[in-house]
């Protein structure tokens, strides 16, 4: 198991007590983001669908990589990195 950041957008920081960055602990994303919940309930159902796959309006990013290009929530979480969450900003 890899202990990463996690950075926590404004908006779920009411989860975090505040924190802009967290530490949590996996070897997929998947894992990151169980083990965020277990520590910080009720930010998993604002990362994830009901389906349990990540909301449409949310990126997610593991180093510099968009999950959504890489293994979704079965993309590798080593050692160190930086785990970024961030929600879509819709424009007009």
């Amino acid at each position: 198991m890899s202990t990463v950041s996690v950075r926590i957008p404004t908006i779920l920081r009411t989860y975090t007590g505040g924190e802009s960055e967290v530490k949590a602990v996996g070897a997929t994303l998947r894992d990151v983001i169980a083990d965020l919940e277990a520590n910080h309930p009720g930010i998993a159902a604002r990362i994830l669908d009901d389906g349990g796959k990540v909301r449409r309006f949310v990126n997610v990013y593991v180093g510099d990589e968009d999950v959504r290009f890489a293994d979704g929530l079965d993309t590798p979480t080593p050692e160190g990195v930086q785990v970024s969450v961030i929600p879509a900003v819709a424009g007009g």
